[in-house]
């Protein structure tokens, strides 16, 4: 049996994306719609934390100040 080389037992590392909401102390606010958009695909879908680099906590937050938004018509369900 062969021994495994030193380089496929090292752990790939990836770029760690940080959370701007909690480098910067940034608030989401449901009224903030330049920022909401931000966070919306061109079909008015959430992106999701993989690709934005949010921590859940305030992904969690976005989620519900989007929904908050649409409710009151600011940020629009769904784009045709």
């Amino acid at each position: 049996m062969a021994k495994k080389s030193k380089k496929s037992r090292q752990k790939i590392t990836r770029f760690k994306k940080n959370c701007i909401f909690c480098k910067k102390g940034l608030e989401i606010d449901y009224k903030d719609i330049d920022l909401i958009k931000r966070y919306l695909t061109n079909r008015g879908k959430i992106k999701s934390r993989r690709i934005t680099g949010v921590c859940a906590k305030h992904q969690r937050k976005l989620t519900k100040e989007v929904q908050r938004a649409r409710f009151l018509n600011l940020v629009p369900y769904v784009v045709k």
